[in-house]
């Protein structure tokens, strides 16, 4: 079963191709994704790695989490779910 992991802190010119080869020295990555500002087309700073169990995740949380990446000290939790929100009208009081 897949682990994902949040990555936060990350320099603003890595890669994907940096991130899973910095995970990959603890075990199995399936995938990963940099984040980028759709406005700027930039990096926000965060990331996630997808490992392939939970042990080798658990290594990477805590051989990476603190770590120096370029100058910059990453932090790396597990991942939370995604919540689903509801698509709907939100309707404003002072417009009629």
């Amino acid at each position: 079963m897949t682990k994902r992991l949040y990555v936060n802190g990350l320099p603003y010119n890595v890669t994907g191709e940096t991130l899973g080869n910095l995970f990959s020295a603890y075990g199995t990555v399936e995938s990963v994704t940099v984040m980028i500002n759709k406005i700027t087309d930039l990096p926000n700073g965060f990331g996630f790695v997808e490992m392939s169990c939970e042990s080798e995740a658990q290594a990477a949380i805590e051989n990476l989490n603190d770590t120096q990446v370029e100058g910059r000290t990453i932090k790396v939790y597990e991942a939370r779910p995604r919540l689903l929100r509801r698509r709907g009208k939100v309707f404003r009081r002072d417009r009629w």
